[in-house]
């Protein structure tokens, strides 16, 4: 095992983020990691990912990777870590297991902790039988003589390591969030730190590893609150200083619940798959439980970073809106350049086979605008690579589901727009220069020619150009109808007029 430096020279800021590896990254470790990391670059610090393997019934393999991929992705870099290195490491702590054993050997020395000889099936008679003020565990094995605990443990019996908190008085500590917390010791269990199979528990691990690793802000879930004085009282037998701890709100459902997959999701992957900017998760998350000076709701990584103030952090557990989230994916989304998007689109899979590649700025350019996932794009845009089957009566415009035109009138409006735009002149030498837009067939051009030609048949435009939609687009929803017969050109829109017109002739 690389063996540990036992802190980091320098006394500069250190955070971590210490995901244990038991399941898909969750978003709301991805919101304490984001506040680690910007208060360690905000301070000129360091960041450290460190892995917490120890639960090993629940360990999933691939979640680390998982979990640095998610880092990674949402642009969080570290300075050390499993897949860094560093000065501290290792940075796993089932590679770190020796250092737990000497550890607690020293607590038990120094009368700190003792051996638990107590099988599980007598602990958990105790916790069914627990009332009143003790509902923890009985402290049989505290009492037991020095002498005979070290003999039944050199003997092979089965034990672990437990704290022996101080049975009268109070530990307190400052939250730099919260102000001082006072917990009465008679309200905390003598909670074990080593277990039989010779690997920590949260409660051991995180304390020698964040003093190791020189961590000096401890910033975590509030839901560790609770655990906290047990870590006061292992700093306090082992002589170290404690670092300033902050307990970060927990984010909530719309019903004030812990955010849960139940009700959200909560796997950060999840949201790359549904069409989320890495941009948009990292101003979303910042937007919990904290607001920049200037009240603003979109805002980049680093400007969070350099705003970031502990000042403007609540306390309340802010509530996860996805009907916002959306809201302002798609605002990241207007955001990009065309050509950023197009790139994203293609590298994150949302990219529809077909989609001829000299248009394709341009088709991205028309549904930027309209898009609040990434996942839009590619249903959306289908009919610019292939023409899409269609029913004959979607082609006439109707109100609350009752025609408003018949068909031999919307046969007749097919016809006329035909007409209409088969009069534009084709581009001279389109296929020589490369382009396919006719310099006649412009947006403003065909939007006025069949506006005009509306008015004179005495139809409204938007249900005269119905069948128009559907004729060009196979759909009555799609992009901006004359942009979108500009991008497909002359000779594509009026073949896909003339299939309408055929179409239409089978209406009754």
């Amino acid at each position: 095992m690389k063996s540990p430096v036992t802190q980091p020279a320098s006394p500069t800021v250190r955070t971590r983020i210490a995901p244990s590896p038991t399941g898909d990254p969750h978003i709301g470790n991805m919101y304490v990691a984001l506040v680690n990391w910007a208060f360690a670059r905000q301070s000129g610090g360091q960041f450290v990912v460190r892995i917490e393997d120890t639960d090993r019934t629940r360990f999933v393999e691939g979640a680390e990777a998982m979990f640095l991929r998610s880092l990674d992705w949402l642009g969080l870099d570290h300075d050390e870590g499993p897949d860094t290195g560093g000065p501290c490491g290792p940075y796993r702590q089932s590679e770190r297991l020796p250092l737990y054993r000497e550890h607690v050997d020293r607590l038990i020395a120094g009368g700190h902790a003792y051996r638990c000889f107590c099988t599980p099936e007598r602990l958990k008679a105790v916790r069914q039988k627990a009332t009143g003020e003790m509902t923890g565990y009985d402290r049989q094995c505290r009492t037991l003589p020095p002498e005979e605990s070290a003999r039944r443990a050199a003997a092979g019996e089965p034990h672990t390591v437990r704290l022996a908190v101080p049975l009268e008085g109070q530990t307190q500590f400052e939250d730099g969030l919260r102000g001082a917390i006072t917990i009465e010791h008679k309200s905390v269990d003598d909670q074990v730190l080593l277990k039989s199979d010779g690997y920590p528990t949260y409660h051991l691990g995180v304390v020698v590893d964040d003093h190791l690793m020189g961590v000096t802000h401890v910033i975590r879930a509030e839901e560790w609150i609770v655990s906290t004085p047990k870590h006061v009282l292992l700093y306090q037998a082992f002589g170290w200083d404690v670092p300033r701890y902050y307990h970060m709100p927990l984010i909530r459902n719309p019903d004030r619940s812990k955010l849960s997959k139940r009700k959200n999701p909560t796997n950060v992957m999840w949201y790359r798959q549904q069409g989320f900017l890495p941009e948009a998760v990292v101003n979303y998350l910042g937007m919990l439980g904290h607001s920049m000076p200037d009240q603003r709701e979109v805002f980049t990584r680093e400007e969070f970073m350099r705003e970031f103030s502990w000042q403007r952090v609540t306390t309340t557990g802010p509530v996860f809106d996805m009907e916002k989230f959306e809201w302002l994916n798609g605002e990241w989304i207007r955001r990009l350049p065309v050509e950023t998007l197009t790139a994203r689109l293609k590298s994150e899979g949302f990219w529809p086979a077909g989609l001829p590649e000299d248009k394709a700025q341009a088709i991205v350019g028309l549904m930027r605008e309209r898009m609040r996932r990434l996942t839009e794009f590619s249903d959306a845009v289908a009919f610019f690579a292939a023409r899409l089957p269609y029913e004959a009566a979607l082609l006439v415009p109707d109100k609350k589901g009752k025609p408003i035109m018949t068909a031999t009138e919307t046969r007749t409006a097919l016809s006329r727009l035909k007409e209409a735009y088969a009069a534009f002149a084709p581009e001279p030498d389109a296929e020589a220069s490369g382009d396919s837009l006719s310099s006649q067939w412009q947006a403003a051009a065909l939007e006025a020619s069949g506006r005009a030609l509306a008015d004179e048949l005495g139809w409204k435009p938007g249900e005269f150009f119905t069948p128009l939609r559907v004729a060009i687009t196979c759909r009555r929803v799609s992009t901006p109808l004359f942009e979108t017969m500009e991008i497909l050109g002359r000779e594509e829109c009026l073949a896909r007029m003339d299939e309408a017109i055929e179409k239409a002739k089978t209406l009754a």
